[in-house]
């Protein structure tokens, strides 16, 4: 299947490792010249770029931190510098962390509305403009499956990641009729070298061995069971996203799709 991304020019954020990593390298075997992003000069961008030019396909690293609306701004003058417009924008940028309701302070809901969800604002409004000038464009959001069904612990990893997921159909909405669309994609457990070290250190705690895949049925059954019965590969997650980025899915749109093996059990 032609996926209409050759030639593209398609930005991801936090692609300088772990699955944002893995989208960048899927969208340019697609054809795509990628940026690959990092949030300072010698976060792993570069090592990403190298491995898809032996490929044979195009890269660039940019860089910035997405926490201020200066480092923003940074990286859209990195791209445009090369006379280019971005016609896919990934927001993998972000992350998780510890903390429940009765140990988080202001200052970590904050931080992680901050690291989630405005970075992905200033991305928007950095490159809305000339995807609307083009009349093509493509917003994905990289969210969890915890925006629908949210635990008890890191409330403020998922209200932000919610915030993400909400964003994405009242920008759809405010950009109606300019051939850019907005979706949101929300994975499970993804095996990256971080979670698979995180577990192996769970199993070595509750007794589990050292066989990865015994280890993996045993994670996914005490923390996300799913009929899949395994955590997500990275590149299950990129090619759900190059397919929202693509010609292909020019309907889909203020959408909220999960690839989580099953796990929500839900229909909407």
């Amino acid at each position: 299947m032609d996926l209409g991304l050759k030639g593209r020019v398609a930005l991801v954020t936090g692609s300088h490792r772990g699955t944002g990593s893995a989208i960048a390298r899927t969208l340019a075997a697609e054809g795509a010249v990628v940026f690959v992003h990092g949030p300072d000069p010698g976060a792993g961008q570069q090592a990403v770029c190298a491995e898809i030019a032996e490929s044979g396909d195009r890269a660039h690293a940019v860089w910035g931190d997405l926490h201020s609306d200066t480092g923003a701004c940074q990286v859209r003058e990195q791209v445009l510098a090369l006379g280019v417009g971005v016609d896919v924008l990934v927001n993998n940028y972000g992350g998780a962390a510890s903390g429940r309701w009765d140990t988080l302070d202001s200052d970590a809901w904050v931080e992680l509305y901050q690291r989630n969800t405005l970075s992905a604002v200033r991305m928007v409004r950095a490159f809305a403009d000339g995807m609307k000038e083009r009349g093509f464009g493509r917003i994905i959001q990289l969210a969890t499956i915890g925006v629908i069904s949210p635990n008890a612990r890191m409330p403020h990893y998922y209200a932000s990641k919610g915030a993400m997921a909400n964003l994405a159909v009242s920008l759809s909405k405010e950009l109606a009729g300019t051939g850019i669309t907005v979706n949101t994609v929300s994975p499970g457990l993804i095996h990256t070298a971080e979670v698979e070290a995180n577990f192996r250190a769970t199993a070595t705690r509750r007794g589990w061995g050292d066989d990865w895949g015994t280890i993996e049925a045993r994670a996914v059954e005490a923390f996300m069971p799913n009929p899949c019965g395994r955590m997500a590969r990275r590149e299950e997650v990129a090619d759900l996203v190059a397919f929202v980025a693509s010609d292909r899915a020019a309907y889909i749109n203020g959408t909220h799709l999960r690839i989580d093996g099953g796990a929500t059990g839900t229909v909407l």
